[in-house]
């Protein structure tokens, strides 16, 4: 048996890196997986991966920031496969500049779909997971994807950071109503160091510009942060999500899970 047998889970950003990884690994724990992006072809390909393999998964095209793409995603959930039981916010966009070089439309891109994409999501997913939360062990989950720059400062990702910030708290907080209201809904947020990902290419490219540094160096630097001495992999996230959305951590919201190589433990 898998350890989310029966459970329905929708998974932004699952087109590719973290969000992948997280919607396969879950589908082989025994979910059937709602994949949404907007980038098509890659998550059609996840989708398709994922049934080759002998799971369950569905790919809807989604854009996180406005609330009638949610409500379409949510809708194929419930059409496709009788409701949702898991919720991973993972979609999520990085930027690394300078402050002096950031501007408003830089944020308030940023915001949209690290912020308010989350937002929509958490508070139109409510209803749909509370339906359905007496059937589990700990209920519904919600699991968002923040980052260590939630938790400790950045050079030159001001933005971004703040974002992150924003998801940490904003985890607690709906934790808190959830269970003041009695939903039977966890939330938690999980914390990432770098990983082998397109963001983290992001990540040293925008490095590279700041500090005047070339991309072997940048990538030294970047391990260099993590004291077991590597990146992450998307699985160490994966199996983190798995986690957080089983039965597993019932006894856990609110909570901020760390995966970081030891990053912020320095």
């Amino acid at each position: 048996m898998g350890r989310l047998d029966g459970k329905v889970a929708l998974v932004t950003g699952a087109a590719r890196g973290i969000g992948r990884s997280i919607a396969a690994s879950m589908a082989a724990e025994g979910a059937r997986v709602l994949l949404t992006d907007i980038l098509d072809l890659e998550g059609d390909a996840a989708a398709t991966e994922i049934r080759v393999q002998g799971g369950q998964a569905l790919y809807v095209s989604h854009d996180v920031t406005t609330e009638q793409g949610w409500r379409r995603a949510l809708e194929a959930a419930n059409d496709e496969f009788g409701g949702l039981d898991v919720l991973v916010n993972n979609a999520g966009l990085f930027l690394g500049k300078p402050l002096a070089e950031t501007s408003v439309a830089d944020m308030n891109r940023l915001l949209a779909v690290n912020v308010v994409g989350l937002m929509l999501g958490s508070k139109l997913a409510l209803p749909f997971l509370a339906a359905r939360a007496s059937r589990w062990d700990g209920g519904g989950a919600i699991v968002n994807l923040s980052s260590v720059a939630g938790l400790i400062g950045a050079s030159f990702q001001t933005v971004y950071s703040m974002t992150k910030g924003a998801v940490r708290l904003f985890s607690k907080s709906l934790a808190m109503e959830c269970a003041d209201l009695k939903l039977n809904i966890r939330v938690n947020s999980i914390h990432p160091g770098v990983i082998d990902t397109d963001m983290a290419a992001e990540v040293v490219r925008g490095q590279m510009e700041a500090r005047a540094m070339d991309a072997e160096k940048v990538q030294r630097f970047m391990v260099g942060g993590h004291p077991l001495g590597r990146l992450g992999r998307p699985r160490d996230i994966a199996d983190a999500a798995v986690f957080l959305a089983s039965a597993e951590s019932s006894f856990m919201t609110g909570t901020e899970l760390v995966v970081d190589g030891g990053m912020t433990a320095r």
